[in-house]
């Protein structure tokens, strides 16, 4: 082989090497075609929006510490929804809970409110959805999360549930942060086995 035709052997190698590197960093950065998850712990529950906002989780430049930060706004339902109310607000950013979504919420909670920590570790029908501190849970996408611009919807798994559950939501590209904007896992689990009158 020529010097020449080193020379272009590796002048394509690098090109190739380089081609490779680019279409990795571009899936990596849409998260497209994979099926990551990421984990979050949480020493307690916040009781209200200070709590919530000292968090380093609620630079929400990301949609899954979006997501975390729903579901732990969603556990202190059961002692106020007040205070839950103003951490969703918080976290749908521009916007505020509409009437019909407070009403909905409070549809799904009232008697349930075990629902939103079924989804941390530890927790099970058998303990009464009672999760193990500290507080963890894990917020995964699917090929199909970030199918639109500045929209992604990610999943949560509930130990009550036999299919993962939803979250959908937005981008504001001028700070890059990730706003709630559908909570769309408080459907009905099973029953906490106390409450089971077949467990």
């Amino acid at each position: 082989m020529g010097f020449f035709d080193s020379l272009k052997s590796m002048a394509e190698s690098a090109i190739r090497r380089e081609a490779t590197k680019a279409v990795t960093s571009a899936v990596n950065a849409v998260g497209k075609g994979k099926n990551r998850s990421e984990k979050f712990t949480f020493a307690s529950f916040p009781k209200n929006l200070a709590e919530l906002q000292a968090l380093p989780e609620s630079s929400m430049d990301t949609p899954f510490k979006t997501v975390a930060l729903t579901l732990i706004a969603l556990c202190q339902f059961k002692n106020g929804n007040d205070a839950t109310f103003e951490m969703l607000d918080f976290l749908k950013g521009p916007e505020s809970l509409s009437p019909y979504e407070k009403q909905f919420i409070k549809e799904r909670l009232c008697d349930k409110y075990y629902i939103p920590f079924s989804y941390f570790e530890g927790a099970s029908p058998e303990n009464g959805y009672t999760p193990s501190a500290p507080f963890t849970i894990e917020v995964f996408e699917n090929p199909y999360s970030f199918d639109n611009e500045n929209w992604a919807t990610l999943w949560v798994k509930s130990s009550g549930a036999d299919n993962m559950r939803s979250v959908k939501l937005r981008q504001k590209p001028s700070t890059g942060q990730w706003f709630l904007n559908d909570i769309q896992c408080l459907s009905e689990i099973r029953l906490p086995k106390e409450d089971d009158p077949w467990a």
